[in-house]
């Protein structure tokens, strides 16, 4: 189901939180129709189903491009969130997240998992060439991180959260995110959720969007840049539905010899720690590799009015 919005100028990044996250400038996005809720597990299976897509992860690895690796490395997989057994020194991602043979969307902890019981849970694991496949077979696109991040704020223009200014208000929890100070290595469990949650567990936002923060992040179809650009100097002139850097402005400065695209990825997840990672808010974004799935990046499609030929 989707969720009809008109657009308009908005106030997009935030000069208060992450440096990639500034400056904070005015936007205008034209009229666009967002998924309710990210695309589920069965709602991918149903693709899959239809055209016998198989994702990145299922896929072997090109020796070509991994030239010292051992054979027995360039298998199918994925990175799967590991928790730690104890505290850990928050700078080396590494410590938590472990290369899975195996691991793909119909099997998101590793091969002996399932995603029974998890069928209305985000599909995870996609590369973003898999988000792209999915949203051609149903009609539809990825969106702009602008529209993406208007989409997010509820009409909340400004606000920290998708809800408003309170991370938690009148102590209410409303995001699939990290429970407790302990990451990586012990949740509270307050929310429920140790992983995803199922899709519309928490309340929506002001135009009836289910998790635009927590749960999973979300593609883009964006480039990553590592700042957004200068506001416009003039209140007329907010940029029309703006769009990212480009492919070779998005590569990884410190992995120079891996020249893999990056996009912007949006909403933070359920690793989301406001002692490490206060990441799901609309203003909040990240680079992630085209190539790599992960078990908490997700997406969800937008669909555009068709341009009439001949009008401007």
């Amino acid at each position: 189901m989707a969720v009809d919005l008109p657009g308009g100028v908005f106030r997009m990044g935030s000069d208060t939180h992450y440096p990639e996250e500034r400056p904070s400038h005015r936007v205008r996005v034209g009229a666009f129709s967002i998924d309710e809720t990210a695309v589920t597990n069965t709602d991918f299976a149903a693709f899959v189903a239809d055209t016998g897509h198989v994702t990145v992860a299922e896929q072997p690895l090109d020796p070509a491009q991994f030239p010292d690796a051992p054979p027995e490395n360039l298998v199918p997989g994925s990175m799967v969130f590991t928790p730690t057994r104890g505290p850990v020194d928050l700078r080396h991602l590494s410590q938590w997240w472990r290369w899975k043979p195996g691991a793909c969307w119909r099997h998101p902890r590793g091969p002996r998992s399932s995603i029974e019981g998890l069928e209305d849970h985000p599909v995870v694991h996609v590369a973003h060439a898999d988000a792209l496949a999915y949203a051609a077979w149903a009609g539809a696109a990825l969106p702009t991180e602008a529209e993406w991040e208007y989409a997010s704020r509820g009409g909340l223009d400004g606000a920290t959260y998708t809800w408003g200014d309170e991370p938690r208000p009148g102590g209410r929890i409303m995001a699939n995110t990290w429970d407790g100070p302990d990451f990586p290595w012990r949740s509270t469990g307050e929310s429920g959720f140790l992983r995803t949650a199922p899709v519309g567990s928490f309340p929506p936002n002001g135009y009836g969007l289910h998790d635009m923060a927590g749960n999973v992040w979300e593609w883009t179809d964006d480039w990553w840049t590592s700042r957004h650009p200068d506001d416009a100097t003039s209140a007329c002139c907010a940029p029309d539905d703006p769009r990212g850097g480009d492919l070779e402005a998005s590569y990884d400065p410190a992995q120079p010899q891996f020249r893999v695209g990056r996009k912007v990825i949006k909403g933070g997840s359920h690793l989301c720690a406001d002692s490490y990672c206060l990441r799901y808010r609309p203003a909040a974004r990240r680079p992630q590799p085209v190539d790599t799935g992960m078990s908490h990046v997700g997406f969800r499609c937008v669909r555009r009015p068709a341009t009439v030929e001949g009008t401007p």
